[in-house]
């Protein structure tokens, strides 16, 4: 019954674990107890983050599953999240965030590729500039004001967006369009 973010998937560069990391460093962070789950296989020196960590003194706050993660086990770390967060510094789509809606789990993402574009700020959860200050700033809103509930009641409506009812509805509607 803590606070928990979740960092999910395969760590590389580009997905801004680093960041995320950091991040969990700022004092506000800190004192509202959040701890920060990261699930996934490494692809890059996991010995880097360790130190990281290590030297940044969060070692109570950052738990690594560095193994890969079995799709029956994918639910327990969803479920198990407050908040999932996708601190990327470069990105097109994440299935990550179709994972998120799929167990209605609120998200925080960077301004990047189309991450924007599918996660509505303020109302899912969180857009985010690729700092640590905006990003931490955005977290302890989330905990300070409690936002999960909403953010959550809304991922159940927004997600309706990605059916395939509503697929076919905009294929039909192009269709049509060409006639």
């Amino acid at each position: 019954n803590g606070k928990y973010l979740l960092f999910f998937g395969f760590v590389r560069k580009y997905k801004g674990l680093d960041v995320m990391i950091d991040v969990m460093a700022d004092r506000r962070i800190k004192d509202l107890g959040v701890k920060l789950i990261v699930a996934g296989e490494f692809y890059e020196n996991k010995e880097e983050y360790i130190s990281q960590i290590d030297v940044l003194g969060i070692k109570d706050s950052v738990i690594l599953k560095s193994d890969f993660i079995p799709e029956e086990e994918v639910k327990d770390y969803f479920c198990a999240s407050d908040m999932i967060t996708q601190t990327y510094r470069t990105a097109t789509q994440s299935g990550v965030t179709q994972i998120a809606y799929h167990f209605e789990r609120p998200m925080l993402v960077t301004n990047v590729g189309g991450l924007a574009e599918i996660v509505p700020h303020n109302k899912v959860g969180y857009v985010c500039d690729i700092n640590t200050k905006d990003i931490a700033d955005s977290i302890v809103e989330f905990y300070s004001e409690e936002k999960e509930e909403e953010f959550i009641k809304n991922t159940k409506e927004e997600k309706l967006r990605f059916t395939w009812s509503e697929l076919v509805k905009g294929v039909d509607n192009l269709i049509k369009k060409q006639l």
